[in-house]
């Protein structure tokens, strides 16, 4: 097993959180069927942000090609030490998609100015809580976005890429361990990370005789999960939720809603079969998950 149950059951539930909240923040977004396009319209994001102007089936290319643009770019920031743009750009991103998913419930000023606090909380104050609370906001975001703008095809397609891609950055080339490890260590970990012992309070200082230097550095093992496994797997559900819903979105909901009980299964049998200190590309049992639970689902 590659974790503690403890740890293994805080994952699995923030992993089915995440997928739960953030298909009901996409539910949220949709406004109405059009009978004329056959399609579900969406509302705008807050503050007039724009959505991508793409063709609906070939939506999951660009969508790739930002995936390899920015995982080079990342790397390029930690080759070369740039942390500090590196933290300027998570603390960005989070602000925007926090407020993206606030938005669905509340004024976008509003939205906005909660999702800066939390986005400096999680960024500077590197606190286990807000990191793990934002992630779940963070990818409903991230979906209220490309979930409009994709259909069940392209949402497909998109599954399978990222389960071939991530395969190989991880067993092959390695360099999503590399990128993993680098976020880990400088505490801005695009994912789920959960220590296995939260950091104690630092003791009174006692003062010596002389000024001698102590240092110790003690490594907390932490179990993560990395935000693509949870962004991934979302984008499919609320694209299916479109699908399986026909003209009614409520119906699309209460179909998709399966879904997640499928990919959480699967995720839970990975952390299950997997060793400790091993690292292991998660989508390919995602997609399985996903696409087991999208059968049955419009079975039903």
């Amino acid at each position: 097993m590659k974790h503690t149950w403890k740890i293994t059951a805080i994952i699995i539930l923030l992993f089915f959180l995440s997928q739960i909240i953030g298909l009901l923040i996409v539910y949220k977004y949709v406004s109405g069927f059009n009978l004329e396009t056959g399609e579900f319209e969406f509302k705008p994001l807050p503050f007039g942000q724009e959505r991508p102007e793409v063709e609906p089936t070939s939506s999951f290319l660009p969508i790739i090609i930002a995936i390899i643009v920015g995982t080079f770019i990342a790397l390029l920031l930690i080759r070369f030490k740039w942390y500090f743009i590196w933290r300027i750009w998570f603390f960005l991103a989070v602000w925007l998609t926090v407020t993206i998913s606030l938005g669905a419930f509340m004024p976008s000023i509003l939205a906005l100015l909660i999702a800066l606090a939390l986005a400096i909380l999680k960024v500077f104050r590197r606190s286990v809580i807000f990191h793990n609370v934002t992630e779940v906001f963070i990818y409903a975001g991230i979906a209220a976005i490309l979930v409009p703008i994709m259909n069940f095809f392209a949402a497909v397609i998109l599954l399978i890429a990222i389960s071939v891609y991530d395969f190989w950055a991880v067993v092959k080339s390695g360099h999503m361990i590399e990128l993993a490890k680098a976020q880990t260590k400088l505490k801005v970990f695009a994912g789920l990370q959960i220590p296995y012992e939260l950091p104690k309070r630092p003791k009174k200082k006692i003062k010596l005789p002389k000024p001698i230097k102590i240092k110790v550095v003690r490594k907390v093992r932490s179990a993560i999960l990395g935000g693509g496994d949870i962004a991934f797997s979302l984008i499919f559900t609320g694209v299916a939720m479109k699908y399986l819903g026909g003209t009614n979105i409520l119906l699309g909901l209460q179909k998709a809603l399966i879904i997640p009980i499928f990919t959480t299964a699967t995720l839970a049998y990975l952390l299950y079969i997997g060793k400790k200190n091993k690292f292991y590309p998660a989508m390919p049992f995602l997609t399985a998950g996903c696409l087991l639970g999208f059968i049955i689902a419009y079975l039903v």
